[in-house]
């Protein structure tokens, strides 16, 4: 980092996760694991963190709309969360556009709570598992973990419903589920359409049996 400064994180049987972290307890531990302190020296931001689980009530009230981490809150680790938080602003960007412009009422907004609410519950859910499977230090819970992980590099089909829920591609609604990547006619994939981050307005006709689209137009 700049400056000189470098970031240490870990976790261990022995952090109990109350109290100031002190400059000796850092450096005592990492001379254990590491053998060595590195020179360690003028710590500028120790502190202790867990999986604080926390979601709003509600994520509507009246004018004030909740996303990303103010709706949800959890263990930071893979990232989960700011996959569920741009899904979140993506869900209610075009959704106060719509009322801003007039296109509909402000109705439509109540249906960002019912879709997300959802979707945040379960990502505490997943970062809890992730949280009991990461602080396993005794001998069950490494079991546990070694034989989970055998299991996901022995069956495709878990890895892929696993990486799905983390990634939050497996999400739907009552209104609609995420589109594959469909073949269109000119050779050309609905997803690379959507690359230009542009809007793309497509003319879906009947899909094949073979999953391709028998007529569709894109733009």
């Amino acid at each position: 980092m700049p400056g000189g400064l470098h970031r240490i994180v870990g976790s261990g049987p022995r952090n109990n996760g109350r109290g100031e972290l002190t400059f000796e307890e850092l450096r005592s531990t990492v001379l254990r694991i590491a053998g060595t302190d590195f020179g360690m020296r003028d710590p500028v931001w120790p502190s202790r963190f867990g999986n604080a689980n926390r979601q709003a009530v509600t994520y509507r009230s009246g004018t004030v709309l909740l996303a990303g981490d103010a709706a949800h809150m959890h263990y930071p680790t893979g990232g989960v969360g700011m996959n569920v938080g741009i899904q979140d602003a993506h869900n209610l960007g075009w959704k106060l556009a719509a009322v801003l412009a007039g296109r509909t009422d402000e109705t439509l907004l109540d249906t960002y709570h019912d879709e997300r609410h959802p979707v945040g519950t379960e990502l505490l859910g997943h970062t809890r598992a992730q949280t009991a499977l990461m602080g396993a230090f005794s001998p069950e819970g490494q079991a546990l973990r070694a034989l989970l992980s055998e299991l996901l590099a022995k069956t495709p089909d878990m890895s892929r419903e696993l990486a799905e829920r983390l990634s939050g591609l497996n999400v739907a609604y009552a209104t609609g589920k995420r589109v594959r990547n469909l073949e269109l006619p000119n050779g050309s994939t609905l997803f690379e359409k959507l690359r230009t981050g542009t809007h793309v307005a497509t003319g879906m006709g009947l899909v094949r049996p073979d999953g391709h689209l028998a007529a569709a137009g894109v733009g």
